[in-house]
């Protein structure tokens, strides 16, 4: 980061440079807050607060480091409430198709996805794929297993790579305190990452990654179970929300898609990316030649196989995504 100072910026040169800012502070407040429109609306109202606030940047620090001063403040305040976003992994264990009840929990209490091109940087590979790795899903999740101040300390030092003299100025308080948060904030994710369920996801979309998700289209849009099982990893984890259950294994998933899911046969898939993974819009059939949101699906792969698929069953994120409210015959590809 740089600690460059100059003088303060005029309207024009302010909304420049917000503007150049939006889509690393919209990275950095998701990882805080587990929500993509949670992570706008904070962008947003830092955009709002810096505007009211420009007559009191003096230039003594950087501006990246003052703007990134009124995001964490922003996100500390969202971030008061008791509620901890989840996956429905970090609610429980895995349960059977038999036993599985359809219950759901609001959308606050999730862990909600984002596309990549909201939050991800262009450039250097090394950089890209670094910041993949940031957001997957497990790693925000168990961001949130961190107090809010511990959770910045950890982006800001870990993933953005901020010198702990930096983030103490920005929090205002001292380097050793920065560095115990951040000696905790570790420990706490070392021991969520032990709990982990399934394989460890890469997130990745080398050419090898895409022919896999290409197979996976191709079976999930025939319905084709032999197909889809080949692809699958032996402890392939799959998940519902806003319904709290996961199963476990290939024999689940395919018990599950043709039993309480058989309605998912004849859906389309738009493909897109999100959490550092390939992604896709599923539209459920809604009757002849039409096709309706369903869910947003969040595919992890590890090696040569699919790790875990995560069925995001909100239909208000597609237009987040940029996808349309239905797909006919005319949409098809």
């Amino acid at each position: 980061m740089s600690t460059s100072t100059h003088a303060g910026p005029g309207a024009a040169d302010l909304e420049r440079q917000l503007e150049a800012h939006r889509r690393e502070l919209t990275g950095y407040c998701y990882r805080m807050l587990g929500s993509g429109f949670e992570a706008e609306d904070a962008v947003q109202e830092t955009m709002v607060r810096a505007w009211r606030a420009i007559d009191t940047f003096e230039g003594r620090a950087s501006f990246t480091s003052w703007v990134y001063r009124i995001a964490t403040n922003v996100c500390l305040d969202m971030a008061r409430g008791p509620q901890r976003r989840a996956r429905a992994m970090d609610m429980g264990p895995a349960t059977t198709t038999d036993r599985a009840t359809l219950d759901a929990l609001p959308q606050h209490a999730w862990i909600q996805p984002i596309q990549d091109g909201r939050v991800l940087p262009d450039g250097d590979p090394a950089d890209v794929a670094a910041a993949r790795d940031s957001i997957r899903l497990a790693f925000v999740a168990a961001l949130q297993h961190l107090p809010p101040k511990q959770r910045a300390v950890l982006i800001l030092c870990e993933v953005l790579r901020w010198q702990a003299s930096e983030v103490a100025e920005l929090l205002a308080t001292s380097v050793p305190s920065v560095n115990s948060a951040l000696q905790r904030a570790r420990a706490t994710l070392v021991e969520r990452q032990a709990l982990e369920p399934g394989p460890r996801s890469q997130p990745t979309l080398d050419a090898d990654h895409r022919d896999l998700l290409d197979r996976y289209v191709s079976a999930f849009e025939r319905y084709d179970m032999a197909s889809l099982v080949s692809l699958l990893h032996e402890d392939v984890v799959f998940s519902m929300p806003p319904h709290p259950i996961w199963l476990s294994g290939p024999t689940e998933v395919v018990r599950w898609m043709t039993g309480p899911g058989i309605g998912c046969d004849g859906s389309r898939l738009l493909a897109t990316s999100a959490n550092g993974c390939g992604a896709f819009a599923q539209y459920k059939p809604a009757g002849p030649g039409v096709w309706k949101p369903w869910s947003i699906q969040v595919v992890e792969t590890a090696g040569d196989r699919i790790s875990a698929i995560h069925n995001f069953l909100f239909p208000e994120l597609f237009g987040a995504f940029g996808f349309p409210p239905e797909l006919d015959e005319e949409a098809e590809r």
